[in-house]
């Protein structure tokens, strides 16, 4: 699957890891993960900021676990919606369920994202992964 997994590090410490499923409409981030003792300490910003600088040429989407769904971590999802909107991305209005998780789905950059798009990026995910569950309401 090609994938480009990038790690941040200070020192010997993993600050965190990103991973984005380049595209040539658009580049898909899949996961951006900093730990739990680094939160609120700038770390994310910095990993961001790296992370759209070498992806700039394109508009990048992301999901992420809706703020909207009543969940025990509601209060950490809103946080982090707010930190994408705060960066520049924007809500696409496009979301989908997996696994009892709602996602929303943001974007950065120039044009729309629709439900369309979405699909062909499952689809092309499916092609990679045979055992891919299906989104809840299909």
């Amino acid at each position: 699957m090609p994938l480009d997994f990038t790690a941040y590090y200070d020192g010997e410490a993993l600050m965190g890891f990103t991973i984005m499923y380049p595209r040539s409409s658009f580049n898909w981030g899949w996961y951006f993960a900093v730990p739990d003792q680094l939160r609120g300490k700038g770390v994310g910003q910095k990993i961001l900021s790296l992370f759209l600088e070498k992806y700039k040429d394109k508009t990048n989407i992301i999901d992420m676990e809706s703020p909207e769904q009543v969940c025990e971590n509601q209060a950490i999802r809103r946080r982090r919606h707010a930190f994408y909107l705060r960066n520049g991305f924007r809500d696409t209005g496009v979301g989908r369920s997996f696994g009892g998780i709602d996602y929303t789905i943001m974007m950065m950059g120039d044009g729309t994202f629709t439900m369309q798009d979405y699909d062909e990026i499952i689809a092309e995910l499916r092609s990679f992964w045979d055992n891919m569950p299906t989104p809840d309401n299909e």
